[in-house]
């Protein structure tokens, strides 16, 4: 590379970073995946958008050819790579023995009566022109099949963990047969992808790589699960960490890529199979899972994510026919397995309808299958772009379908409605009652009340009785009628309030809450978030030395209690 092309390579390595993280970030504000934004992103970038506005600056960053277009091509690989290691790491294989006779029912269901579903009109109605002219129709029905059955683990778990459901025994059931249809998808898909490109097979025949596919599986999930066990000891007790860990799943992740790569199996699959395997063990701590997460999620991912968008004219590859199609049949198959398979296994209607709406989620896993097929010319641009556009709107609804069919409420926290006019960083009352009405003049601002009886409404409830939780909180509030959603307020006080709580200590953080009236439940709600929020004291300590309304925020938002 010359000075120039190095310049290029950081330039658009940075944009699309930047760009995606952006905007997964915007997305998560709207309660969306993450990964619709980072594509977004790519569209933005690509030739949808840049490259019909400005077509040379497009081919000035993101060249067909060169070194650039090389380096991009081989970042992305890697970065799929490291993030199918992180999918990997999610399943958790005795979570499938555990719950039995469900998992299997539901899995095999929600497995096979799609691939049929899928199957079927790919290899039988030619006609519909969804394949590359070029593709062998038993290849692309393949493909079509597996890549509508598999779901997407990462994605039904965190759908799992926001609506409160990923420890219940429903949840279980969701999570351990979506591993079954990850393991069982993604060993169909090897063979596929073997399938795919058998003229460029390191000498083997396909017969011959299909055994090597599967001998690997199987010794990756027994001997080298356990050898990875009795390592990680080791690791811990003699390398520096959570460097020598980190090091040791890495390498073995793109070793284990490298030889599914060389089989002429893609290289994902074996970084996803090694990915189980470190999983697996109860040696790997947690603190460094997350560390491997975070560190693919938001560094490797977004760039892969991003780049899905430069692939093709998102505008002018889009068939509204074609992705009705693929919506439909992917819906059709993957719910009606599901809700039978749920059935067989003794669960409700309602349950059975919710795990297959949870399964229902196809996420990431579709779109990179999708990508496999592009490179491949298994399918044109209009078919990957309605698996892209499937992908999304089965993850977008996953989680709504699943409130409304178990009739879920969505948890609130107390910082959903908190404003920035809301938050007080320096109290000057020294009283309660003057406290509350310092705290009533920007919550009349926010909801149109008037300030006089918002401070009476709390004032009357404090006569009641007294709302100091002691350790240096107080959490004065009152239902007020005419309100349309709650309000919260947020003042930090340094030389305390006193809101005669129970160990007689002021209160350095107040939260003055208004609850609408007639009541919908939304007080227990915040109330027990604020509790949960602040039951460590290095988080209320750290609460009183912030200096701004976002500083604040972050760190009620982060989830984790501050470290020492």
């Amino acid at each position: 590379m010359n000075a120039h092309e190095m310049m290029i390579m950081f330039l658009s390595l940075g944009l699309l970073i930047g760009f995606a993280r952006a905007l997964g970030e915007v997305a998560r504000q709207f309660g969306q995946p993450a990964l619709l934004g980072e594509i977004l992103a790519g569209v933005l970038l690509g030739p949808t958008v840049l490259g019909t506005v400005a077509p040379d600056m497009f081919a000035g960053l993101f060249p067909a050819t060169g070194p650039n277009a090389s380096f991009l091509t081989g970042f992305t690989n890697v970065a799929i790579a490291l993030f199918l290691l992180v999918a990997g790491m999610e399943v958790d294989l005795s979570i499938v023995w555990r719950q039995g006779r469900a998992t299997i029912l539901v899995g095999m269901a929600g497995l096979l009566f799609p691939f049929a579903i899928a199957f079927a009109p790919a290899y039988l109605w030619p006609g519909l022109q969804w394949r590359d002219p070029a593709a062998e129709p038993l290849i692309f029905s393949l493909f079509f099949a597996t890549s509508i059955s598999i779901t997407s683990l990462p994605f039904i778990a965190k759908t799992l963990m926001d609506l409160g459901l990923y420890r219940s025994d429903m949840g279980m059931i969701v999570i351990a047969a979506a591993i079954f249809n990850d393991l069982a998808g993604w060993i169909i898909f090897a063979v596929v992808l073997g399938l795919m490109q058998a003229e460029h097979l390191a000498g083997f025949d396909i017969g011959f790589t299909i055994l090597l596919t599967l001998g690997f599986t199987v010794g990756i999930l027994t001997v080298g699960r356990w050898l990875i066990h009795k390592s990680l000891p080791w690791l811990q007790a003699h390398t520096s960490w959570p460097g020598g860990v980190l090091s040791f799943a890495m390498a073995l992740s793109l070793l284990a890529a490298a030889f599914t790569e060389w089989i002429g199996v893609h290289a994902i699959f074996g970084a996803f199979l090694m990915g189980v395997a470190i999983g697996d063990s109860r040696h790997l701590r947690q603190s460094t899972r997350t560390i491997i997460s975070e560190f693919a999620s938001f560094v490797f991912a977004p760039v892969f994510f991003a780049s899905i968008g430069l692939q093709v004219d998102f505008v002018q590859s889009f068939s509204l026919p074609l992705v009705l199609i693929v919506l439909v049949i992917a819906t059709l198959g993957k719910l009606p397995g599901c809700y039978w398979g749920a059935r067989l296994a003794g669960l409700s209607r309602r349950e059975s309808w919710g795990i297959g709406f949870g399964m229902n989620a196809r996420g990431a896993m579709q779109i990179i299958l999708g990508l496999l097929a592009l490179e491949y010319n298994v399918i044109g641009d209009e078919m990957f772009v309605a698996l892209v556009i499937m992908a999304i709107i089965t993850s977008m609804a996953s989680g709504p379908a699943m409130q409304r069919v178990l009739h879920l409420r969505t948890p609130r926290h107390f910082s959903d409605f908190l404003t920035a006019r809301t938050f007080v960083r320096a109290m000057t009352a020294g009283t309660a009652p003057a406290a509350i009405r310092e705290l009533s003049t920007p919550l009349a601002a926010v909801t149109g009340l008037d300030c006089e009886r918002i401070a009476e409404a709390v004032l009357d409830r404090e006569q009641v009785m007294p709302t100091g939780l002691g350790n240096g909180m107080a959490v004065p509030h009152a239902r007020i009628r005419g309100l349309s959603r709650p309000a919260v307020a947020v003042g930090l006080s340094t030389g305390g309030v006193d809101f005669n709580a129970p160990d007689a200590q002021p209160a350095h953080i107040v939260l003055m809450i208004l609850i609408p009236e007639p009541h919908d439940g939304s007080e227990v709600e915040i109330l027990a978030d604020i509790a949960r929020t602040f039951r460590n004291a290095r988080t209320r300590e750290a609460a009183l030395g912030v200096l701004t309304y976002t500083e604040f925020l972050a760190l009620v938002r982060s989830k984790e209690p501050v470290a020492p």
